[in-house]
């Protein structure tokens, strides 16, 4: 069996991509259940049970379950992509990021933030976070005065969906199209992004 080196330019090899998407699987799995219980609650058993691998795996990737959750209680690699536009289409962007995330993987990125008061000491942490990576990232990109408060706004308006979305099940929003209900909500969260009037610039 060679053993030579991969030549250059080549995909890497299977181990290393299954590793990958062990891992991504594992913290998604994590997600989904912080979202809907107590951090206290969630078993190591249940997590690797939700992402299809052995309890064991999930120890060798991630040494325990205390080091998992550290990962899933950062909103970093979320708010990348949730804040991944230009300002002026940033509204609609968000939005459809919500919505899409919902309905492709049955969870929001932003929703967590809404469970916090169930965490005890690790709520305290996901609140930080969330102040910290999605909400100050947010205000640092408005234009004009007020941008914290119009920051907060905005992702207010995104919780409420995702709830709407995701927990109370609302029946007409999903089984609304994406791009109508972007078209419809997109401009109430674009709003408090954009400067409109002369108190605002």
């Amino acid at each position: 069996m060679s053993t030579d080196p991969l030549p250059p330019g080549a995909a890497p090899r299977t181990g290393r991509r299954d590793a990958e998407a062990t891992k991504a699987a594992i913290l998604r799995a994590a997600r989904h259940l912080l979202a809907r219980h107590a951090h206290a609650d969630i078993t190591l058993k249940a997590v690797a049970e939700r992402a299809g691998v052995s309890p064991p795996l999930v120890l060798k990737y991630f040494g325990n379950k205390d080091a998992v959750f550290a990962r899933v209680m950062s909103f970093e690699e979320d708010a990348a992509a949730l804040l991944d536009a230009p300002l002026d289409d940033l509204g609609r962007h968000m939005v459809r990021h919500v919505l899409v995330s919902q309905r492709e993987r049955g969870s929001d990125p932003l929703l967590r933030i809404a469970f916090a008061p169930l965490q005890g000491d690790h709520g305290d942490i996901l609140r930080a976070n969330f102040r910290a990576q999605v909400t100050g990232r947010l205000a640092a990109r408005l234009p004009g005065p007020g941008a914290g408060l119009r920051a907060e706004l905005a992702l207010a308006a995104l919780v409420g969906l995702g709830v709407m979305f995701g927990i109370a099940r609302g029946t007409d929003l999903r089984t609304t199209p994406v791009e109508e209900a972007v078209a419809r909500y997109g401009p109430l969260v674009q709003a408090q992004l954009t400067p409109t009037s002369p108190t605002d610039a």
